[in-house]
């Protein structure tokens, strides 16, 4: 099993693809698409049509553990909820990553950028910021404002961005997102809701390297994989699950 689970309720790999064009969306070209992902991963069954026009194909929700894809209008998305293992989920990105060129006419042309994210959900039902602002801090400098008279923390969505290379065009990103309004904070009613921990690599193209969608995405989840384990999880989602914990 996953021991990323020891550290969050849930925990989920996803691959976006973002074009510059606008993806395919005639019948044939979208089921055949979809078939073929089938076939390699069965449990895609339920096909739907979102309201605002995506295009999804998933598996059952219910058992906790499960894939899903979409096209969007420029973007090709892949995502597993709680894999067994990375690489479990990672199969499933390649595949993606192999078909599209072929099947949707995806070249890395028409690629704005690709990315690859890690995420952690924490159910809550309380004030998400304020125990985000426990867990993390907020930095010498705006410590004073928590020792405002009566202040309490309404919104605190603490986000990061680093450029991995000299051009910039390979970055990283680490943003939390929490689901609490000042509704809830007057009424001192919080219904359970997720507190997100999102950390993306992301490679542009453009005038970036020449490069595969294959090649670039091992390079983003072997970078991906190593700040995950080596600071994500101890620095920011094992103090938070902590802070959690102790409420």
């Amino acid at each position: 099993m996953n021991g990323y689970f020891n550290d969050a309720d849930d925990f989920y790999v996803n691959m976006n693809l973002n074009t510059e064009m606008e993806l395919p969306t005639n019948r044939d070209t979208v089921l055949h698409y979809f078939e073929q992902m089938k076939k390699r991963f069965p449990e895609l069954r339920n096909f739907f049509t979102r309201d605002n026009g995506d295009l999804v194909l998933e598996g059952d929700k219910e058992q906790g553990s499960y894939r899903w894809l979409a096209i969007e209008p420029r973007r090709l998305c892949s995502g597993q909820v709680n894999p067994e293992s990375l690489d479990d989920a990672y199969r499933q990105h390649e595949l993606v990553l192999e078909l599209a060129p072929h099947l949707l006419t995806i070249s890395t042309l028409d690629c704005e950028a690709l990315d690859v994210m890690y995420g952690f959900d924490f159910t809550y039902d309380g004030n998400h910021d304020e125990v985000v602002a426990e867990a993390l801090g907020v930095g010498s400098g705006l410590e004073g404002l928590l020792e405002v008279p009566s202040g309490r923390v309404i919104n605190y969505e603490p986000s990061i961005t680093l450029a991995l290379d000299e051009s910039c065009r390979l970055q990283c990103r680490l943003a939390l997102e929490t689901r609490t309004d000042a509704y809830q904070i007057r009424t001192g009613e919080f219904p359970e809701d997720q507190i997100s921990i999102y950390f993306t690599v992301r490679q542009y193209w453009g005038t970036g390297p020449e490069q595969t969608f294959l090649d670039s995405f091992r390079r983003q989840r072997e970078i991906g994989e190593e700040i995950v384990q080596r600071k994500v999880i101890p620095r920011v989602v094992r103090p938070l699950a902590q802070a959690i914990a102790s409420r």
